[in-house]
């Protein structure tokens, strides 16, 4: 049986650039929603300063983690003008395809937390 993935980026928010990131967000969160079926879960917050940014994604599995990532490259590159990434949480066993890309390079500050190994739990979709 296929498990979820849940993935958790942080991101420092670049002095100055809050309001255009908002501006970015929305439109992205549009497309996703839009683009993305297997993306259950797009959640944005940041700190009460605005000077940093947690994403929250759920996928109902590693496959509708792949299709969400594909074209995640250029939607990064508009983002990290307003963004600097500084820790990854991952929760599941992600394809290598995409820890490929979820993995910092050997000289790079991000740090990458994984948590492969499901215990137990559940993922409501609806109140009963």
């Amino acid at each position: 049986m296929s498990e979820p993935i849940v993935f958790i980026s942080h991101f420092k928010v670049k002095e100055g650039k809050l309001d255009e990131l908002k501006q970015l967000s929305q439109k992205v969160t549009e497309h996703i929603k839009g683009d993305k079926p297997g993306t259950f879960t797009f959640l944005q917050y940041t700190n009460e300063e605005g000077t940093e940014l947690s994403i929250i994604h759920i996928f109902p599995d590693a496959a509708a983690f792949d299709k969400h990532n594909e074209g995640a490259g250029e939607r990064a590159g508009k983002a990290f003008e307003f963004i600097v990434p500084t820790r990854r949480e991952i929760y599941g066993l992600p394809s290598d395809q995409a820890m490929a890309i979820l993995t910092p390079p050997e000289d790079s500050e991000i740090i990458l937390n994984r948590m492969p190994q499901l215990m137990g739990g559940y993922i409501r979709l609806k109140a009963d």
